[in-house]
């Protein structure tokens, strides 16, 4: 493995301080869900449920809203978004504190629609800074910059939370979207290269909608639903055991494990297909639960998953913006955002449901074998030649959404 790639892309023009002002723009949003967590399961003596609930609801909009915040910017611009974006996820954030549960319940779907894009903007910056033959590399860092996001984030949020209330540690996220908006709007990354043609109408989403690019969306949701499940089987199978204050190591040396997976792909010439890696991830997620009830065995057991797991997120990432014309990338990546998120929230219920009916090693079969029957889907689509059957379907869809 050779760091050489990674040092030749951090010393491109601009790329060195977009990665270094991405990770930390990163870090709020990766702080959200737990806090809020708790802040409606303890502060407001709702239960989980009710927490799982309110937490649907901004995934849900996040979701939803992703796509049309791409569009915004291809329409646009970065600093017009960012505005809106900013403007209504930093009052949501900050008033939560100040909420009932059911109107937290109803503004943070509205905030989660508005919500600011800080994995696609690093993206689409990269793909604009960055040559194409050098993209794999940038990818993977990026993918890395994530990992490291995740491992202080909910650590930061959960101290916040626990130390001062979980309304100090709302309004710290809001505060952090603020911060993270502001420095957007003034360093203003490009988010097409300069040689690329943008200019004249911009394409019909039949156009560009093709098998390819749902195959590449189908491969973004299979891998974070692998994740979330194993995530789900993970707390499940060390709490039956009274090993649940091991659960944060656990989760460390998965994020480092993908970190080291990232430094690799990143470094080859020649790598394996978003596909195969997903396949690869998904199949090594089955035989985890063999070490079911003990931490460390789990610990070991969910080293070759997560090595996969940053090349198949890069993979992705490289795949989606080599699909689309540079005019329209930022809906595109709202729309790659879109598969990792609802990939992510359909994950942790299914592999829920097969733990309360076969405990936590189903758990981890469950999450895999559903990896692999998407991956098998995603295979399918992506031997179809570009056509216009899935803009047909898709566009129209996605016009009407936009026209409203």
């Amino acid at each position: 493995m050779s760091l050489a790639p990674f040092q030749h892309v951090l010393r491109l023009p601009r790329v060195r301080p977009l990665m270094m002002l991405m990770l930390l723009a990163r870090i709020p949003p990766t702080a959200a869900g737990v806090t809020m967590t708790l802040h409606v399961a303890v502060t407001l003596d709702r239960g989980y449920g009710a927490a799982g609930l309110a937490g649907m609801a901004i995934t849900v909009g996040i979701g939803v809203g992703s796509p049309l915040m791409g569009w915004l910017i291809d329409r646009r611009g970065l600093r017009f978004m960012l505005i809106l974006s900013v403007v209504c996820e930093t009052t949501f954030w900050l008033f939560a504190p100040l909420m009932s549960y059911w109107v937290l319940l109803v503004v943070g779907f509205v905030a989660g629609v508005a919500c600011l894009p800080v994995m696609s903007i690093g993206r689409q910056a990269i793909t604009a800074l960055v040559p194409v033959d050098q993209r794999r590399t940038a990818f993977s860092l990026d993918s890395i910059s994530v990992e490291l996001s995740f491992m202080v984030g909910p650590a930061l949020g959960v101290l916040v939370a626990t130390r001062v209330s979980t309304g100090a540690a709302l309004v710290a996220i809001g505060l952090g979207v603020l911060a993270s908006g502001v420095l957007l709007f003034f360093v203003n990354p490009p988010l097409v290269h300069e040689d690329e043609p943008v200019e004249g109408p911009h394409p019909s989403r039949r156009a560009w909608i093709t098998g390819p690019l749902v195959a590449t969306l189908v491969v973004a949701a299979g891998a974070v639903f692998t994740l979330g499940g194993m995530e789900v089987a993970i707390v499940a199978s060390l709490e039956r055991v009274g090993q649940a204050s091991w659960i944060g190591l656990v989760f460390i040396v998965m994020c480092a494990a993908s970190i080291v997976g990232g430094l690799i792909y990143g470094s080859l010439k020649r790598a394996p297909g978003q596909v195969a890696l997903m396949a690869m991830l998904a199949a090594l997620a089955i035989p985890v639960g063999l070490a079911d009830g003990d931490w460390l065995l789990i610990a070991i057991a969910l080293i070759p998953m997560n090595v996969m797991c940053s090349p198949t997120i890069a993979a992705t990432s490289e795949r989606i913006t080599g699909l689309v014309p540079p005019a329209v990338r930022g809906e595109a990546l709202g729309l790659h955002g879109s598969a990792f998120t609802f990939g992510a929230a359909a994950g942790g219920p299914v592999a829920g449901f097969a733990i309360d009916h076969g405990g936590p090693a189903m758990g981890f079969a469950v999450a895999g074998v559903g990896g692999l029957l998407l991956a098998l889907l995603a295979h399918l689509l992506q031997r179809r030649e570009p056509s216009g059957g899935f803009g047909h379907v898709l566009g129209g869809v996605g016009e009407r959404e936009a026209g409203a």
